[in-house]
């Protein structure tokens, strides 16, 4: 096994391949869960953005999207279980496309939202985008570029920004240029990020551009360690960032917690002291 520089089993190749088989067949043995953990926060941000903002169909940018999993769960109801069935079946990539076209053919959406997806792996991108999960892909990795006019225009408009596990390799720099791109609308934010890496800088960055940060009640499973050696590395690395892994990922678990992040809203002079 490969490790990156936090410690953590190099699956990088999972999320470049032309269709999402190998995806599912290395996370489903470590049973990756934090997207279904994810669904109904989520879904009760979504419901509460519309009712509040006053937006019938709100614009959903997920960082990181990788092959739509997000959107498919959000969109069409999909739960992790079902896509791990889908994706195990042997077939070709025209023949996953086929059936994921006919799921989101066959299934009235169970939100009315606009799923856009930002990733850094074309391939994953082209899948999701195929399939009919994303209505619109940002290619692009925001973290060493500044967006371009199209990719600014595609983000452009973004009424709610959502994550599951890439902050700590997504850093505050891309949400900043994802707000930026906004001239002057804030979207709202909800971000599952692995307890192991620092959320502070995200949280001052978004700070200064005028958000209150909240963080979930709680911890949320992502993945079991792939094997001692990681669990040893990444608790060596939690231990210099300060954080306490007994009884969660000293188990054997990765665990990710949920910051709610939305516009400070400053007081008027008719609000309570």
């Amino acid at each position: 096994m490969r490790f990156d520089a936090t410690g953590k089993v190099s699956l990088d190749h999972i999320y470049t391949q032309p269709d999402p088989r190998a995806y599912f067949s290395v996370l489903r043995p470590l049973g990756y869960c934090v997207p279904q953990l994810a669904k109904p926060y989520f879904a009760k941000l979504i419901k509460e953005y519309r009712e509040s903002e006053h937006v019938a169909v709100p614009k959903v940018l997920d960082i990181g999207c990788s092959y739509g999993i997000n959107a498919a769960l959000l969109k069409y109801d999909a739960t992790m279980d079902e896509l791990y069935a889908r994706y195990d079946a042997g077939e070709g990539r025209e023949a996953m496309l086929a059936r994921d076209r006919e799921l989101a053919r066959s299934r009235q959406p169970a939100l009315p939202v606009r799923f856009i997806g930002l990733d850094a792996s074309g391939s994953a991108l082209s899948y999701a985008l195929e399939a009919g999960f994303l209505d619109d892909a940002v290619h692009a990795d925001l973290e060493g570029n500044v967006p371009t006019a199209r990719e600014r225009a595609q983000l452009a408009g973004t009424d709610l920004v959502i994550s599951t596990g890439c902050l700590g390799y997504v850093t505050e720099r891309t949400l900043k240029r994802v707000v930026e791109a906004q001239d002057g609308h804030r979207p709202w934010m909800a971000h599952f990020a692995l307890r192991m890496f620092p959320f502070d800088p995200v949280e001052h960055a978004l700070a200064e551009l005028g958000y209150r940060t909240v963080r979930v009640e709680g911890a949320f499973k992502q993945r079991r360690f792939a094997s001692a050696e990681e669990q040893t590395l990444v608790l060596d690395t939690m231990s210099s960032n300060g954080v306490d892994a007994r009884g969660l990922e000293a188990e054997g678990w990765l665990y990710a917690e949920l910051h709610l992040s939305r516009p400070h809203r400053p007081a008027g002079p008719n609000d309570p002291n």
